[in-house]
């Protein structure tokens, strides 16, 4: 006589894949801040040690960054000594920019984050008999249970 038991479990939460990507588009806005911050405080680095602008790398690193300090440059003065600069603006942009993301981190939270509070679970349980017989009878019993 053989005997086999199986007990297949599955689950679903509702609103999972909305989470999922809503997890995303938030973790967009953070990569895509902290690769601009990065590349706003080099700026500052760059400035503040009298970099060479003539260098290749500071010249593209001064051009990409250009876009996003410009809005920032004539709210306040930049303190200059020999060649190097301490550009206050890029450090308020930086701090602008912290904001605009954490409010877009907030705004995707309330528009499209479902919580997921109900969890289906869904039991499949597979029971098999085998008779010690001449013709070989088998004996299955299906039973599905739904828990919510």
């Amino acid at each position: 006589m053989t005997d086999y038991k199986e007990i297949r479990t599955t689950e679903h939460e509702a609103g999972q894949e909305q989470r999922a990507a809503t997890f995303k588009a938030t973790q967009i806005i953070w990569l895509f801040l902290g690769i601009l911050e990065a590349a706003i405080a080099l700026r500052v680095v760059f400035k503040f040690i009298a970099v060479n602008a003539e260098n290749s790398f500071a010249t593209l690193l001064f051009n990409v960054t250009q876009i996003f300090v410009a809005p920032f440059i004539s709210l306040t003065g930049a303190p200059t000594s020999g060649g190097m600069v301490l550009e206050v603006s890029s450090l308020i942009a930086m701090f602008v920019y912290l904001l605009i993301a954490w409010a877009l981190d907030r705004i995707i939270n309330v528009l499209f984050y479902r919580s997921g509070n109900t969890v289906r679970v869904q039991q499949t349980s597979v029971e098999e008999h085998t008779l010690p017989t001449a013709t070989d009878v088998h004996q299955s019993t299906v039973t599905k249970k739904t828990i919510e």
